[in-house]
């Protein structure tokens, strides 16, 4: 992927679409939408999945939640939404297979009642999902469900329920979408911001002004067709085009804990289903951790970056300590993150229970068209509506059903063969084992490309810090072919530090940011502010996590 040059074709390419955004959403949106044979152009602000999209509880799931609103409020919308992530959750785990997994989640039960309960209720699940199934759900005596997680606090269960869902790496699955969508001719920029659009004389969108953040340069985009999958901030970009249109959006805000994985030494996940306020807490293990999340309160938008405070960490510890047989603290969580969903207008002191389902609208007047709403699971329904809504404005009448990517591999597990790239990487002497299980799980074939550095020079098999598995291979690589172009790209996005391992990554910023600096020729300037700017950003949320809100 190369930056440099998808700048200079802005100038020069009359685009049939062009895309704000780049999320999930986005990224689905211009792998579909080059998939059909469309020239596309996508413009993020800031990273690629720098927003919601890489602060999600890293599941592909139907929504237990949302199934049990379905049925005690006999909602059509909510079961309607739950029948289409359960279809699109094998999808996505086929779709890319190095970074995704299925995951057997447990629920525990506090009586005989709540266990068939919540037995039927899954047995329900895998009745929608029909022959897209992964696993069969099973009630687990207390026994049982001790053999899945040792660690689980007996004393706090009658019995079990055991059901599938799938797990996934968000930030590399969003990139993965985004090097595919290149791989078949988008051109694809991060760092870019929407400025103002002009229009022609009928009023509809004709082009739009970007300015490159990271040089202050502007450039013009002319496009057919322009789509607004800017997640929660979409208001912003529908008034920008039309100043008439009314907000459509409430937003919530969801934090995560991160806690050593050792409180819970095992591969299944524990779902607990009965809070104080009604919502779901997930403790998920995620590489050498746990995930533990998540929260749900309305919140005012903001484009600051947040972690949780204390008060949100010890509402999460709260659950996890009464299901687990640990007493986990505040000083033992290592970082945290927090995201803004996107909920379609409803009642906002009731986020919880808003649909989590998705809206493609199409503004008469100036012709923008603005997904809004969805989640991960449904990122590629999300997109194929937005891109079938375009193609109805750009060419009425016209099949596009053979460009759809149900039966696409995405770029890293295009030719993944674990067993292969394993002796591919044992065979060679300057890997060690913790770096070939990183490489592999981040990079699946490509992974091979960073061991060819290594081979053609040993020297590329350093640390960038004792004891962490991050080499200056691995680094050359995502700067070269992921468009990794500051110190936060590298250690939030590409390599997923700063959501797992707070002092890891200070750790990691002054090495990556030398490295980088010679690399892109940083004065000593531009090299400062890189660095301290993302220090004090890592540290303020380390002390946010001390404070109440």
């Amino acid at each position: 992927m190369n930056r440099s040059q998808f700048l200079e074709k802005t100038n020069t390419i009359y685009f049939d679409i062009c895309i704000i955004g780049g999320g999930a959403t986005g990224a689905g949106c211009a792998l579909e939408a080059q998939s059909c044979g469309l020239q596309t152009i996508l413009i993020e602000k800031e990273d690629f999945g720098a927003g919601t999209s890489s602060k999600s509880t890293k599941l592909i799931h139907g929504g237990v939640r949302y199934l049990e609103q379905a049925v005690k409020k006999l909602s059509i919308d909510q079961f309607k939404m739950v029948r289409k992530a359960l279809k699109e959750r094998k999808t996505l785990l086929s779709m890319a297979p190095h970074i995704t997994r299925p995951l057997q989640l447990i629920t525990p039960c506090r009586n005989w009642v709540s266990g068939m309960y919540y037995f039927i209720g899954l047995k329900l699940y895998d009745w929608i999902s029909g022959n897209r199934n992964i696993g069969s759900s099973k009630l687990l005596s207390k026994k049982q469900a001790a053999t899945f997680i040792p660690t689980l606090n007996k004393s706090a269960l009658f019995n079990a329920v055991l059901y599938y869902d799938g797990q996934l790496d968000d930030q590399r699955f969003n990139l993965a979408l985004i090097q595919t969508a290149v791989q078949k001719g988008a051109c694809c920029i991060n760092h870019c911001s929407a400025v103002a659009f002009e229009k022609n004389g009928d009023g509809k969108l004709s082009s739009l002004t970007v300015r490159d953040n990271l040089s202050d340069k502007s450039y013009l985009i002319k496009a057919k067709q322009f789509i607004n999958a800017t997640g929660p901030f979409a208001d912003a970009v529908r008034t920008m085009a039309n100043e008439t249109l009314k907000p459509r959006l409430t937003v919530s805000k969801g934090v995560h804990i991160l806690l050593p994985g050792k409180l819970m030494p095992t591969q299944a996940a524990l779902l607990i289903p009965e809070t104080k306020d009604g919502r779901l807490v997930f403790v998920i293990p995620y590489g050498n951790y746990l995930l533990a999340g998540t929260t749900d309160d309305a919140v005012p938008l903001t484009t600051k970056e947040f972690g949780p405070d204390l008060n949100e960490v010890r509402y999460i510890l709260e659950y996890v300590n009464q299901y687990l047989d640990i007493n986990a603290t505040p000083d033992m969580v290592t970082a945290g993150f927090g995201g803004l969903r996107p909920l379609i207008t409803a009642d906002e002191n009731a986020t919880k229970d808003l649909v989590r389902d998705h809206e493609v609208e199409v503004d008469a007047s100036t012709g923008l068209i603005s997904i809004i709403g969805g989640k991960w699971t449904t990122y590629r329904l999300m997109a194929k509506d937005t891109i079938e809504a375009a193609v109805e404005n750009l060419k009425p009448g016209k099949d596009i059903t053979n460009g759809f990517t149900e039966n696409i591999l995405l770029v890293g597990s295009q030719h993944f063969n674990k067993a292969l790239l394993e002796k591919a990487f044992n065979d060679n002497p300057q890997l060690s084992p913790a770096l070939i299980k990183h490489i592999l799980a981040k990079y699946g074939d490509k992974s091979l490309e960073i061991a060819d550095d290594i081979t053609a020079d040993p020297a590329m098999a350093v640390l960038l810090v004792n004891e962490l598995p991050y080499s200056i291979a691995e680094l050359k690589y995502v700067i070269e072919n992921e468009m990794a172009c500051t110190v936060k790209d590298v250690l939030n996005r590409r390599w997923g530090v700063q959501l797992f391992n707070w002092e890891q990554t200070l750790q990691l910023i002054q090495p990556v940011g030398k490295y980088m600096a010679n690399y892109f020729n940083w004065n000593e300037a531009e090299k400062q502010l890189y660095i301290n700017d993302y220090e004090q950003e890592v540290r303020a949320m380390m002390k946010q996590l001390k404070t109440q809100a």
